[in-house]
C-alpha cells in the first residue's frame, strides 16, 4: 500500500521545514549552544508543522536520526484528546522519574494539550514546576487560549504561522514534479488557497487530484473540491440585489441537484461579499452585508445546512419585497379566512375615518385571543408571540414558518407556502408537533395543522367556504376586514 504524500514528504530535519524559519532558526541555535529547555509549547493552526518539529526536536536533543517508521522507547507521544483525564497524567507523573532506557533525555510530546481536563492540568503543572533533569516536555495545541496561564508560563512558547500561499505553491510544485503529477499553475494556486495555510491539507488535496489521470486543470480541482462555478455565485448575488424569491430558490435547487453542498456555497458567497467590501461594490449597505456574512458563517454547523442557507438568502429578498406595492404580504385580505397580516403602518394603511373615542379605546384593549363558536381564535399578537418563541427554540423552523400565510378557521390552522420545499419540510410530523405544542402553550387550545402549497396564496388567502357563499355581498375595505377579524387598534408608524 502506498504512503500518503503528506507522510512521504514530512520533513526529517529542521532545515527541511517550510514556512516556519523563525521557529527552526531559534531551535537550531539552542541546540548548537546546548541551551535545552525542559518544556516547550508549540501553538498555531493545524497542518503547519508543529508535530513534525516536535518529533525532530525530540530526536535532535538525543542525537538520534529521525525516521517516522520507527519509534524510540524514550520518545513518548500522547494524544490529549484521547488521554485527557487525570488518571493518564498521574501515570505520566509516576513514570517521569524513571531514567531513560538508552537516550540522554526522555521526551514527552503531548498533542492537542488544550483537551486536558482541569484536574489533569493541575497534575501536569506539578510536574512542570519540578521536572527531573532527564525529562523534556513538548506541548502542542491549535487552541492556546484554552491553556491555563500557569502552564504557559512554565514553557518556552513558539508560535507557528499559517503557510504563505507563495511558499505553499512552491512546495506543492516541487512535490508534483517529483511525483510526475502534471498540473497547471492555476490549479496549484487553487490547491494552495484551499489549504488555507495548512501544508498538510494542501498536500493531501494534491495527492487526491493527482490520481485523475492526464493534466490537472483548475476545473478539475474545482470539481474535486465541490466549488460552485463563479457564474452561479454571480447569479445568486444578482438575485439578492434585485431578483425574486422564485429565482433564488431555482438557483439553489439547481446547485443542490448538481451535488454542490451548502457549506461550500455559503463560503463562496461570504468571500464574494467580503471582496465587495474591499472593492466598494456592495449590493446593499454595510450593516446588512455584515449581518448576512455572519449568518453565512453559521451554515456549516447547522442541522440542515441547505435549508438554513435557503432561509438566510431569502430573508433579504423578502424584506425588500415587503417595501414594494406588489408585495404579496401587502395585497388585500379576503373576507372569509383569517390570515395574520404584517403590522400596518400609516403609509401602508388605506384611508379610514377615525373611530369614535370610546370605540377606539375598546378596540385597543381587545384580548390576545378570543372565543368564537366554541373555538379559540388566534389574533395577530398571539401569532407573533408564537413565532417569537419558535425563533428562540427552533430558529431554522422559525425561518420557514415566517414565510407562510397562516389561515385560522374552525379550530384548524392552514399554513400556505409558495414553494413545495418549505411545505414538505414543515409538514414533517415532528415540525407540526412543535408548532401545535406552542399554540397550545400560548392559547390553551389544540388545533390541527395542514401545510399546503399555493403560490397565489402567498399573495392573498383563499376564501373560506362561508365566504364563497356570500360573493354577492359588496367587498369590504381591507382595513375593515382586518378590524373585523382582529379587533381595532391604533395604526402605528
Amino acid at each position: 500500500m502506498g504512503k500518503a504524500l503528506y507522510r512521504k514528504y514530512r520533513s526529517k530535519k529542521l532545515s527541511e521545514i517550510v514556512g516556519q524559519e523563525h521557529v527552526t532558526t531559534a531551535l537550531e541555535n539552542a541546540l548548537k549552544n546546548g541551551r535545552i529547555g525542559h518544556a516547550y509549547l508549540f501553538t498555531g493552526p493545524r497542518g503547519v508543522g508543529k508535530t513534525s518539529i516536535a518529533r525532530i526536536l525530540a530526536h535532535e536533543v538525543n542525537g538520534l536520526p529521525y525516521d517516522e517508521s520507527t519509534t524510540h522507547l524514550d520518545i513518548i507521544e500522547i494524544d490529549a484528546a484521547s488521554n485527557r483525564r487525570i488518571d493518564e497524567i498521574r501515570t505520566l507523573r509516576e513514570r517521569v522519574h524513571n531514567a531513560p532506557t538508552s537516550a540522554k533525555y526522555k521526551v514527552y510530546i503531548i498533542d492537542e494539550v488544550h483537551m486536558l481536563t482541569k484536574e489533569a492540568f493541575n497534575a501536569l503543572l506539578k510536574t512542570l514546576e519540578e521536572p527531573p533533569a532527564h525529562v523534556i516536555f513538548i506541548l502542542a495545541t491549535t487552541e492556546a487560549h484554552k491553556l491555563p496561564e500557569t502552564i504557559i508560563s512554565r514553557t518556552q512558547r513558539y508560535t507557528f504561522k499559517p503557510a504563505e500561499k507563495s511558499a505553499a505553491v512552491k512546495h506543492l510544485k516541487s512535490i508534483a514534479k517529483t511525483e510526475n503529477i502534471d498540473i497547471s499553475d492555476e490549479a496549484l494556486e487553487l490547491v494552495a488557497a484551499h489549504g488555507r495555510g495548512s501544508f498538510r491539507d494542501s498536500i493531501s488535496l494534491l495527492d487526491q487530484i493527482g490520481n485523475t489521470g492526464g493534466k490537472v486543470e483548475i476545473d478539475d480541482v474545482r470539481r474535486s473540491l465541490g466549488i460552485a462555478p463563479d457564474e452561479a455565485i454571480r447569479k445568486i448575488m444578482t438575485t439578492l440585489a434585485n431578483g425574486t424569491a422564485t429565482e433564488l430558490i431555482n438557483q439553489l435547487t439547481s446547485l443542490h441537484g448538481q451535488g454542490y453542498q451548502a457549506p461550500q456555497i455559503a463560503k463562496q458567497l461570504g468571500q464574494t461579499l467580503r471582496q465587495g467590501m474591499l472593492d466598494d461594490t456592495l449590493i446593499t449597505d454595510v450593516e446588512a452585508t455584515t449581518e448576512l456574512m455572519q449568518k453565512l458563517i453559521d451554515i456549516p454547523a447547522a442541522h440542515d445546512p441547505f435549508a438554513l442557507l435557503e432561509i438566510t438568502l431569502l430573508a433579504p429578498i423578502l424584506a425588500r419585497d415587503r417595501n414594494t406595492p406588489s408585495s404579496p404580504l401587502q395585497k388585500t385580505v379576503s373576507d372569509g379566512a383569517k390570515p395574520i397580516p404584517k403590522t400596518l403602518t400609516k403609509k401602508q394603511a388605506p384611508h379610514k375615518e377615525p373611530p369614535e373615542p370610546k370605540q377606539a379605546e375598546a378596540r385597543v384593549e381587545a384580548p390576545k385571543s378570543r372565543t368564537q363558536a366554541g373555538h379559540t381564535i388566534l389574533d395577530e399578537s398571539s401569532w407573533q408571540q408564537i413565532l417569537h418563541t419558535l425563533k428562540q427554540q427552533h430558529n431554522t423552523l422559525y425561518g420557514i414558518a415566517r414565510m407562510a400565510v397562516p389561515l385560522f378557521e374552525d379550530g384548524k390552522l392552514t399554513l400556505c407556502f409558495s414553494f413545495p420545499f418549505h411545505q414538505k419540510r414543515f409538514n414533517e410530523a415532528k415540525n407540526t408537533r412543535i408548532l401545535s405544542n406552542l399554540i397550545r402553550e400560548h392559547t390553551g387550545t389544540t388545533v390541527s395543522i395542514e401545510c399546503i402549497v399555493d403560490k397565489q396564496q402567498g399573495s392573498a388567502p383563499r376564501q373560506s367556504t362561508q365566504a364563497a357563499k356570500t360573493t354577492d355581498e359588496p367587498p369590504k375595505a381591507p382595513l375593515d376586514t382586518i378590524s373585523n377579524i382582529f379587533g381595532g387598534g391604533e395604526i402605528l408608524e
